[in-house]
């Protein structure tokens, strides 16, 4: 009975989200991932594969423990800040004096991995999505410094990274010239998984439509 209400909520709340029209610009969370994926998004076009009840558990847990240090940290940080340009709207978890903080909970094979005795971790190939997110914020507030801090789902351990918003203006301003030139044009990006090591069409909310137009 509780797993029921638990589903009926979440399913409930992701439809009343899916019904919600789009701001119609960028969104910083998305660069880095497939240039179709972010051209539809912004398109606010109709999903064709929703997100799954199992991975909607998921999304909440994480939201739940994001939330959980926004509220630790607002004494000192500004929360949410929304962020709106002409082509983009993000808003930004911490903003401090000269720095920007984005908080991203993950499992613990996420940790596993940087602690690896093996490999050396380097989170400026693996996680160049969440740079790019939070070099655009850093950006357009003006902040020298980035803070990407990651979260243990199981634990509440966190591993954090520094890094200087100039290092990855290049890269940032590459993404924006790249979507906006197929935005004035009015054309279809090509289909092509960016993010999360190859496999971003598994995730993705518009696999099946993005396969038939690729004829697959």
């Amino acid at each position: 009975m509780i797993q029921e209400k638990i589903d009926k909520y979440l399913l409930e709340d992701e439809a009343k989200k899916a019904n919600r029209t789009r701001s119609g610009k960028w969104s910083p969370s998305s660069f880095g991932r497939c240039y179709r994926y972010q051209y539809w998004n912004r398109l606010n076009e109709p999903l064709t594969n929703p997100i799954s009840i199992d991975t909607l558990k998921i999304f909440k847990v994480g939201n739940i423990i994001h939330r959980f240090f926004q509220d630790i940290l607002k004494g000192d940080y500004i929360v949410e800040a929304k962020i709106e340009t002409e082509d983009c709207l993000g808003f930004a978890d911490l903003v401090g004096l000269d720095e920007v903080i984005d908080i991203k909970s993950a499992r613990s094979y996420l940790f596993r991995l940087i602690e690896s005795k093996k490999k050396k971790y380097n989170f400026k190939e693996d996680k160049i999505e969440n740079i790019l997110q939070l070099t655009w914020y850093a950006k357009e507030l003006k902040k020298n410094k980035c803070r990407l801090v990651f979260i243990d789902k199981d634990t509440l351990k966190t591993k954090e990274f520094e890094f200087e918003a100039k290092e990855f203006m290049a890269k940032l301003d590459e993404e924006l010239e790249i979507l906006n030139n197929f935005w004035k044009i009015q054309k279809l990006p090509p289909g092509s998984p960016r993010a999360y090591n190859g496999k971003e069409c598994n995730y993705c909310g518009f696999q099946d439509k993005c396969l038939t137009i690729e004829g697959r």
